[in-house]
This record gives structure tokens, sequence and C-alpha cells, in this order.
């Protein structure tokens, strides 16, 4: 089968193209796993993330991709709502204990074996990938394989982020930063909050451009001062500056959760200066988002799927993974961009 491979940590450009395509042998599932043939994956700043270090796996080479959707080919486990030809998804979460204070109290998310797909274990930048049987999703049938694709991961995280926010109607939710999770973020928030404000801080006009068009009420550059004051702030940025900057916006008592696996290194920071009294007096919070649970993707792809709303998604053929993977890199983000591959 063929498979995209990073073989090494390294700077990404045009000129590199860091992931190299591969023929390897069809994995085997052993007991309580499933094999499926994939058709479609996410392609996700985490895998740039990955090439470039700052969430390196821990041995090379690796096929990336964790928002896979295919058909199961065979199964060989106990689960009995799965079967050899139905449609699932793999997430982001590829396994976890079990049997840790954080999984048995819901928070598998924070297990110290969690095991994340297409870092840990190969994933789906691949015609055929191994999941456990335990972690895989049904796919609603209302959802494509390409429209699936990035609610297992851009949206079940965005879905665990809002959750953070303790929103309620008529709060006012700041969105930093609007690729693929931000913009499903804010068609989830219309729909569950119709009555409160998005306010999207974003660098790029065309970013800002889409967000109005789905509904934001306002949009702005992140040192832009927004029309009022979030009542909680979500920032999906690489970088420390939006997320600094969008802290003296926040209301008292508000919350900034930052829904980013890595950020930007401090050191190769300029004049960034956190000020207390600006930024984080009147009992304001910062939370982080680590990883997302099961339930988090089975009531993400719930939800979606009630609510009846759809990602907006580019599709890109199987060998232009590194084309995808630059244009997410050059912020050239319009919804969420996905690798078709069967």
């Amino acid at each position: 089968m063929k498979v995209w491979v990073i073989s090494k940590t390294s700077e990404f450009s045009a000129e590199t193209s860091p992931l190299t395509l591969m023929d390897i042998p069809v994995p085997e599932p052993q007991e309580g796993q499933v094999l499926l043939k994939i058709n479609t994956c996410g392609v996700c700043h985490t895998e740039i993330d990955e090439i470039e270090g700052r969430t390196p796996p821990p041995s090379y080479p690796i096929v990336p991709g964790h928002q896979a959707v295919g058909r199961i080919v065979l199964h060989k486990g106990k689960r009995k709502d799965i079967h050899t030809g139905d449609r699932a998804g793999v997430a982001w979460i590829f396994s976890a204990c079990g049997s840790c204070e954080f999984c048995l109290s819901g928070q598998e998310n924070l297990c110290d074996d969690f095991i994340a797909t297409g870092r840990d274990v190969n994933g789906g930048y691949a015609e055929y990938m191994i999941a456990q049987e335990d972690f895989v999703f049904r796919i609603p049938d209302v959802f494509s394989d390409a429209e699936a694709a990035p609610l297992l991961c851009a949206g079940a995280v965005g879905y665990r982020a809002l959750s953070l926010c303790n929103m309620k109607d008529r709060h006012r939710l700041g969105l930093t930063g609007f690729g693929a999770s931000g913009h499903l973020v804010l068609k989830l928030t219309r729909h569950q909050f119709p009555n409160s404000e998005i306010y999207v801080f974003a660098r790029d006009p065309d970013e800002r451009e889409f967000a109005l068009y789905l509904g934001a009420s306002w949009a702005g550059n992140s040192s832009d001062k927004p029309p009022d004051q979030p009542d909680c702030i979500i920032d999906t940025t690489p970088v420390w500056t939006p997320a600094v900057n969008s802290l003296q916006w926040l209301k008292p008592g508000g919350r900034l959760v930052i829904n980013a696996i890595r950020k930007e290194d401090l050191d190769k920071v300029h004049l960034l200066r956190l000020d207390y009294p600006t930024h984080l007096w009147l009992e304001k919070e910062i939370k982080s988002v680590a990883n997302v649970t099961r339930n988090d993707v089975v009531e993400f792809l719930r939800l979606a799927a009630e609510m009846g709303f759809k990602p907006d998604v580019q599709e890109y053929p199987f060998e232009d993974a590194n084309k995808a993977l630059l244009d997410i890199k050059n912020r050239r983000i319009k919804g969420a961009k996905v690798l078709r591959i069967g």
C-alpha cells in the first residue's frame, strides 16, 4: 500500500516537501483491532508540529494523519456494534489505558498512556490503517467521507474547547485564528447559543471575510479592539502574540481557552510582554485543551448530525499531501483541508 511518512524532523517549506511517499505492506490487525481501507483523511496543523519537532513522534518513520474515514475490511474483536463493511472513523485518540484515575473519571485525554494516532502509531495518510476497535467511530450517514474527516479532530477538539468556555446564551465568544476548528466552533455556537455574539480575530482578510459570511458578528486582526468584551476566547493559533493580545479584551472573570497542541518557542518571540494588570487582573483565566476523549468525538458527531451542518472542505488528491500542508503553513485556509485517498 502507499503511505506518506515523516522520516525526520525538518523545517517545512515548499522546497523541502518533508513527507515522503512509500510502499509498505498492508498491516495485519491483532485481537481487538480493525483494519480500515481509508477513503479520506483530514489535514491538520498538528502534522506541521510533528514535522518541525514541536510534538515529534517517538520514532521514525511515522505515517501522520488523525482524521481518517474509511471502511472496515477486517475486524478482530468483540465489539458488537461495528462490522466488516461499516464506515468508520479514527480520531487523535488512538487509545488510553482505561484503568488510571483519569480514564476512570472520563478524562482519558489526560492519561499518561494516551496514544496519539499519526504520531505515536501510524495514521491515516495511507491506503490502509489499523485502529483499536474501542476507539473507532461510526460515521452518521448524513456526512460524506470528506465532510466527516474534519469532524473527528477539528470538530471534536473544538467541541471540547467550547465546553471549557462555560458558555451560556447571550455570552460573547471570541475566536482567535479561523481555520478548520474555528469555523466549526462558529457554526456550533450559532446553533447552541443563537443569541450570542461571535468575534473573530484573524490576520488574513480572507479569513475575516469568511467568518463574517458564516455569521460572525465582527471580524478584525488580533490587535484590533472588538465591539465589546468577550466572556470567553478560544485561541487556535500556533503562536503566542494573538493569545496574549486577546487577554486584554477579555471581560473580568473571562477565560482564554488555548486549543493548540504546541506554541512557538518563546526564545523566537520578540517584544512579547505579559502585563499583569492589562492581561490577567480581575480574575481572568487561561486554560489549555489537551487531546480529546471518545465522548467528545461521539457527542460532536451526534450534535453535528442533528444540527445538519456541514463543514466547508477543500479536497486534495492523495499525491498532493505536501501541498495541502504547505497551504496550512502559509495560512491559505478556508474551512478544512482533506486528502482524498480512496
